[in-house]
């Protein structure tokens, strides 16, 4: 999927939720498959799955935002991530109940993340956006801070399962 403006996201929902993430960080994007179990990592870490020939460690979004997990559908998505984390590039699955679009947020449409009010920790969020359209009035687009949402002790995980 190419470099693009910071201005483009790939939404993606779980559950009732909608959340982005950066199309400049999205190397593509997968149906679901189960990936190969890897003994010993976190319980949102559901192992490695084969991309063009490597070992991709994926995790399931619903358990790292301490959502419950669910069966996977027909639209349940792999999204394959590039990481960019202090020292290095981190290649990465992302499991989300499904890919929404690609949509572009200007500067002034994304709105610092709110300390309180998400069931999820603020932390992660680089910035939320209302989505206002008739049947979605009041509601949020989530823009995941990537580097944020993996914590040192993650990377390690899955530099080791990788």
């Amino acid at each position: 999927m190419g470099k693009a403006s910071d201005g483009e996201f790939v939404t993606l929902g779980l559950g009732d939720e909608v959340f982005a993430v950066s199309v400049a960080h999205v190397r593509e994007i997968l149906d679901y498959r189960a990936p190969f179990a890897i003994p010993e990592g976190p319980p949102y870490l559901l192992g490695l799955t084969d991309v063009r020939g490597r070992g991709t460690p994926t995790i399931d979004l619903r358990l790292k935002l301490g959502l419950p997990r669910i069966e996977t559908t027909q639209a349940t998505r792999i999204l394959v991530l590039d990481v960019p984390l202090d020292d290095r590039v981190l290649s990465l699955g992302l499991v989300a109940d499904r890919v929404i679009e690609v949509v572009s947020f200007t500067a002034e449409q994304i709105e610092t993340s709110p300390d309180i009010g998400v069931p999820w920790r603020s932390e992660y969020i680089q910035g939320v956006v209302r989505r206002d359209s008739a049947t979605e009035k009041g509601r949020f687009v989530v823009i995941f801070d990537l580097a944020r949402l993996l914590t040192s002790q993650d990377a390690a995980a899955f530099s080791q399962a990788a």
